[in-house]
């Protein structure tokens, strides 16, 4: 069996799941999320526990067990707690401001790009050169998140860009470093 799909979900209290054939949602203190699941997967919901099952063993039928499961458990993780993912910006100049729910990102272009926080996404502008991204879909948060970073990637010359808090940045020796 999958060693993910067969861990049940612990439902936390506050959050309430309905399962209606393979169309499942889930609600909770941070907002609403709903999912259709592949027709293979079934959903038992026992004391507050909710468990995935499969009907046979076949390659695709165990994919989507361990999938499904794991989609299932980062909604209720979304709607109790939320997600969110940090920026970091380095580079001299290089700031974020936040313009209403939007981001106004000065990045070394001859004009600022703007950001625009899609529907559940909120932006966070803690001091110019951090940005946090938060909302209950761990999806939209990790997908946003990359196309912040992707405006300007960290280059391995001298490290300038946007990368995530903690992300190394192999670095390069520039022209100096050879030999002639």
């Amino acid at each position: 069996m999958s060693r993910i799909g067969k861990k049940p979900i612990d439902v936390p209290s506050g959050v309430d799941i309905k399962i209606d054939g393979q169309d499942v949602v889930v609600k909770g203190s941070k907002g609403e999320l709903s999912r259709t699941f592949n027709e293979r997967i079934g959903f038992e919901m026992e004391d507050g526990v909710l468990t995935l099952t499969r009907p046979d063993d076949s390659r695709e039928s165990r994919a989507l067990h361990g999938l499904s499961r794991a989609l299932l458990n980062n909604m209720v993780v979304g709607v109790s707690d939320g997600f969110v993912k940090e920026l970091e910006i380095h580079g001299v100049g290089y700031r974020a401001t936040l313009k209403g729910k939007d981001i106004e990102l000065l990045v070394g272009f001859s004009h600022p790009v703007n950001v625009q926080a899609p529907e559940g996404i909120t932006f966070e502008v803690p001091e110019q050169t951090k940005i946090v991204v938060s909302g209950i879909d761990k999806e939209l948060v990790g997908q946003v998140a990359a196309n912040i970073r992707k405006v300007r990637p960290p280059e391995p010359y001298k490290g300038k860009g946007i990368r995530y808090v903690g992300e190394y940045v192999r670095r390069k020796a520039g022209k100096a470093g050879a030999t002639a």
